[in-house]
């Protein structure tokens, strides 16, 4: 079985298995303005969010530091920051965080540039000289140490956990052991099952820092009066047949496999280590999946059992079916069927082959159901609301 991808080589030493050139709105305000640069100039993409404005404190930081991890992601090729000019998030310190990943990068302010006519006109000419330098870049063949993969799950239902969420954490293993990196996500969908991870940690430190992010995202819902429980396992969780949180937990977790842990890290951080690594981060899908493009994640595995079309808008979302009934009747967005487990016509090692392999295959180039669609879904987390 091979171990080699084909993926661009970055100045800094890191591989992209996508070449986009960004367009990314540091404010919510400067969105359009974005989007309509984007739609001018084939080869971009367009990142847009609600953030950015009136933020302050921990908010604000955490908010600068998924852009600039999103522009440092390998996925990403060069950056045209555009910003309003008067945001509490600097359009320049966004591009100058980002320069440091040795891309191309440059900032529009809409204020200084005639207003949304003018900078779309004058964005749009920065963008194609970007696209004409990463239409220039060649993939070339590259080993499992420089992939970063992303595990994410959401619609889970009662075959999650011993189904799609097994065999992806099969093929992690075997992502792990050629040496590369996975990220294990959604500190929600860990509660109940925190202490199995913590007893997998590599040090104390690990397994008590896994512990408190359990902790603290369970005091942050009892300081404002919420039950967690009445959120998570949601609605169609329990349609599908998901009894209890701790269920669902147990399923989450078995999706990034069984390797040590190495690190546990806040949302949108990078890791310092390769292996399995835990994030700090919401369970809401697109908020999650945020906070690991920003930690440089190059692809994304995302388990479903009820069915979720949502994708990112740089990285590969592969996404796979918990049951053969939803691989038929969303064919148009599932990548892999997963219920031939449940079926006894594939064994659990069998599947999870087949999702390694589409994960080398989607390295190399080939496009996910959720790309070919166009699904460019993002969110960022919020800590306070309130400011």
């Amino acid at each position: 079985m091979r171990n080699t991808f084909l993926g661009y080589k970055r100045d800094n030493g890191t591989v992209g298995v996508r070449n986009h050139v960004l367009i990314l709105s540091s404010v919510v305000c400067a969105s359009h303005v974005a989007k309509r640069i984007s739609e001018e100039v084939q080869g971009t993409v367009a990142l847009v969010h609600e953030h950015g404005c009136a933020q302050n404190g921990e908010d604000k930081e955490q908010t600068k530091r998924v852009l600039v991890g999103i522009g440092k992601n390998p996925n990403v090729s060069a950056v045209l920051v555009v910003g309003l000019g008067c945001e509490t998030i600097s359009s320049d310190e966004i591009a100058e965080s980002i320069s440091i990943s040795k891309k191309p990068v440059e900032t529009l302010i809409i204020q200084d540039n005639g207003g949304t006519l003018e900078s779309i006109s004058k964005g749009a000419k920065i963008a194609r000289e970007m696209v004409d330098y990463a239409s220039r870049l060649k993939r070339e063949e590259v080993g499992l140490d420089s992939l970063i993969l992303a595990t994410q799950c959401g619609g889970s239902d009662a075959g999650s956990g011993i189904s799609a969420n097994p065999a992806s954490g099969y093929a992690c293993d075997l992502i792990v052991k050629a040496g590369g990196t996975v990220i294990l996500a959604e500190t929600t969908e860990m509660i109940g099952a925190e202490h199995l991870l913590a007893e997998r940690a590599v040090d104390k430190e690990t397994a008590d820092r896994i512990l408190w992010f359990v902790k603290r995202v369970e005091d942050r819902a009892k300081s404002i009066g919420v039950d967690i429980r009445l959120a998570n396992p949601a609605p169609g969780n329990i349609a599908g047949g998901i009894t209890t949180l701790e269920e669902k937990s147990l399923g989450a977790i078995a999706k990034a496999g069984t390797m040590s842990i190495v690190e546990a890290i806040e949302y949108g951080f990078q890791p310092t280590k390769k292996g399995l690594v835990i994030m700090d981060s919401p369970g809401q899908d697109t908020a999650s999946v945020a906070g690991e493009l920003a930690s440089g994640s190059q692809i994304v595995t995302f388990t479903t059992g009820r069915g979720s079309p949502t994708g990112s808008p740089i990285a590969p979302v592969i996404k796979i079916a918990t049951n053969s009934l939803l691989y038929s009747r969303m064919n148009d967005n599932m990548d892999i069927n997963a219920g031939t487990i449940i079926d006894g016509t594939e064994s659990l090692e069998e599947v999870g082959n087949r999702i390694f392999k589409e994960i080398l295959d989607v390295a190399s180039g080939k496009l996910t159901k959720s790309e070919i669609l166009g699904h460019r879904e993002l969110s960022i987390d919020r800590l306070n609301p309130f400011y």
